[in-house]
């Protein structure tokens, strides 16, 4: 993302619930006898984005692109380098301790994968209902019990389940379980870390499906991670593409999909079926491997692959500018006659 024009996005709302401006997460690279650091990996690079409430922005890009981490800066599990996160209206980075705790009630995270997010030892009612002892929201054991079998209920798990342990559920069982842990404590925002991306085909419907369905319930608001945009077509409001640390492109769902302006986004959705028989599209295969973020390439980042690559694009920067009503792309291509 250009770093010569800041904050490009104009408010969805009078004032969206979540406002990312400018995040940065760097992590240091250390080596030698000595253990000093010898340099950066770039893993968020001046993300940018708001979020209306009861939307869902899909967040998608290649494995190591910096899609989780940004999430997890977000949520403060990963302390950001530099930038802001503005939740409500408050700036989330530089929240104390307590405030932070106090803040975690809205904002909550599925992690991407049920097998490791869930511990062995505990059963799942214990699993579930911790946010409940650790924030004070249930005052006898008998309200702790019946909203643990309430959760449980409404992702589609049974009341006996609560005994059991996470070793004797199903992959998608697991990830019902931890939709039901971040659901406890009645949040306005959900991270979704890739929530379906390690559960069979047939299972991912059903979890989207699931989610989708607590949205309009209880008025949530998602950041919906994923690698893959087929999986966030259905579910998102609008879709923001990341590359090495940077957001590349962002637009209404529809609008994304069927009118790109940033060739790595036709390069992604090159490689979505489609749901007809007999139509395919034409699939575009970049050349070689996503670039080290420690050492990223001079001017667009995505040059060394980009089939429409220009000579401006190997040293200058593009700018993150809006192409239309709510679409935005950093590419140069969108300067003069646009992509073909």
């Amino acid at each position: 993302m250009s770093t010569a024009r800041r904050d490009p996005f104009p408010a969805l709302a009078d004032q969206p619930l979540l406002r990312v401006n400018e995040l940065v997460k760097h992590f240091p690279v250390k080596g030698g006898l000595f253990g000093r650091t010898s340099g950066s990996v770039r893993a968020v690079d001046g993300v940018s984005f708001e979020l209306a409430k009861g939307e869902t922005l899909g967040l998608v890009g290649e494995s190591g692109c910096g899609k989780s981490t940004t999430g997890r800066c977000i949520l403060r599990l990963i302390e950001p380098t530099s930038g802001e996160v503005w939740f409500e209206g408050r700036n989330v980075v530089g929240l104390g301790r307590e405030a932070m705790r106090a803040l975690c009630r809205d904002m909550q995270i599925i992690f991407q994968d049920p097998y490791a997010s869930l511990d062995p030892r505990m059963t799942v009612g214990a699993i579930v209902g911790e946010a409940l002892v650790i924030h004070n929201l249930t005052k006898t054991e008998t309200q702790y019990r019946e909203r643990i079998v309430e959760l449980l209920e409404t992702v589609g798990l049974h009341a006996d389940h609560l005994r059991r342990y996470p070793h004797e559920f199903s992959g998608g069982q697991r990830q019902r379980i931890g939709i039901a842990r971040a659901l406890a404590v009645s949040p306005k925002l959900i991270v979704c870390d890739e929530p379906v991306s390690a559960l069979d085909v047939s299972i991912q419907a059903q979890v989207i499906n699931l989610l989708e369905d607590l949205q309009q319930k209880f008025d949530l608001t998602y950041l919906f991670i994923a690698h893959d945009l087929s999986v966030v077509e259905h579910i998102s409001d609008r879709v923001a593409v990341m590359y090495l640390g940077r957001i590349v492109e962002i637009a209404p769902a529809r609008e994304l999909y069927t009118t790109p302006r940033h060739p790595y986004t036709e390069a992604l959705l090159s490689a979505v079926p489609i749901p007809e028989p007999g139509l395919k599209r034409t699939r575009i295969r970049l050349v070689g491997d996503v670039p080290n973020p420690i050492n990223p390439p001079s001017g667009c980042h995505f040059h060394p692959r980009c089939p429409k690559v220009m000579e401006r694009c190997k040293t200058e920067s593009p700018a993150f500018r809006q192409v239309s009503g709510g679409h935005w792309a950093a590419c140069h291509l969108n300067d003069s006659a646009g992509l073909t």
